[in-house]
């Protein structure tokens, strides 16, 4: 099970970098919550980080809303572009609500 999820992995991030101009939206997603980061992968550094705060409501709202703040931090950042990384996750459900989320708050992608 977990060899077949590697495998999933390393085929999208073989079709994806992160650059400074346009870095790479990756996803987290565990039983209890849910994280993104923004990396420039040609530094290897996050340039952002954001968790799921703990409170009120189900776990898809939750990340929906993380997806808007996340893109609220972007754009400060000025960065408007991102590509979205699912890693071995289906594009579903929480996955889903936070790209949703994050094109709301003004991230394209």
């Amino acid at each position: 099970m977990k060899k077949n999820k590697l495998q999933r992995q390393r085929r999208i991030r073989a079709k994806i970098f992160g650059t400074a101009d346009r870095p790479r939206l990756s996803v987290y997603r565990s039983n209890k919550g849910i994280a993104v980061q923004l990396i420039d992968d040609s530094k290897q550094i996050t340039l952002l980080a954001k968790r799921d705060a703990k409170g009120s409501g189900n776990k898809t709202g939750k990340a929906k809303t993380l997806g808007m703040e996340i893109a609220k931090l972007a754009l400060e950042k000025k960065i408007k572009t991102v590509i979205f990384d699912k890693g071995s996750y289906a594009y579903h459900g929480r996955v889903k609500a936070v790209a949703e989320g994050a094109r709301e708050g003004g991230l394209t992608f």
